[in-house]
């Protein structure tokens, strides 16, 4: 089952990947995406044995950011794929049937696409501008979401669509709104006080929310 919070790992100055994915678990966090860019991957696939141990540790899930044979190698729960990584079809090949795969979508289009090549949910966006996925274009904000999610109503395609982007807390409402499933996190949850309050309102959110399964 895919989770409707999704915290996308992030280093800075302050902390490391594994710190802030340690905190996110001890505030209540189940769903981890450890999003290394630029590293070679020897280095990520150390930080993801790491990664996965702690995911393990407090029974959530682990998915990597690209980097499939890390996946497997591993025996992470998924991999997640952007624009420009490996396809979805391909990547299924090495990670096997029984892992999630993520895909990352733009557009409708793009939505399709990762559609018919098997993917399990669908991170849309951006939203807003953010550092982490400055290469998509162009930002939706909330008018675009209600455009794409419309489209997909009417496509009948029922993916766990997650919004991704430059979100805030007080955006889930309205975009909870347009259909999608949930939404990902990353520097509004990295080494942040108040953390374990702010992850448990917005899963109480999540569930005054429900999706619905037909």
């Amino acid at each position: 089952m895919i989770d409707r919070l999704h915290y996308i790992s992030q280093s800075n100055a302050e902390i490391g990947h594994l710190e802030a994915i340690e905190q996110v678990l001890q505030a209540g966090g189940k769903w981890i995406q450890l999003r290394v860019k630029d590293q070679p991957e020897n280095e990520v696939l150390s930080l993801a044995k790491a990664a996965n141990d702690l995911c393990k540790k407090f029974a959530s899930k682990l998915i990597i950011n690209d980097f499939p044979r890390v996946t497997k190698a591993i025996e992470a729960d998924g991999t997640h794929l952007g624009s420009n990584d490996i396809n979805i079809v391909n990547a299924r090949l090495i990670v096997g049937n029984n892992k999630i795969i993520g895909g990352t979508a733009n557009t409708f289009a793009d939505l399709q696409k990762r559609v018919e090549e098997g993917a399990n949910y669908v991170g849309l966006g951006p939203y807003r501008f953010t550092s982490t996925k400055k290469n998509l274009s162009p930002i939706l904000g909330l008018e675009g979401y209600k455009k794409i999610m419309d489209q997909v109503r009417n496509a009948n395609i029922n993916i766990p669509v997650i919004a991704i982007g430059g979100l805030t807390p007080e955006d889930l409402p309205e975009l909870l709104k347009t259909g999608v499933y949930g939404l990902a996190l990353s520097g509004i949850l990295t080494n942040k006080n108040g953390t374990n309050l702010l992850i448990k309102q917005l899963y109480q959110e999540l569930q005054n929310h429900p999706f619905p399964t037909s």
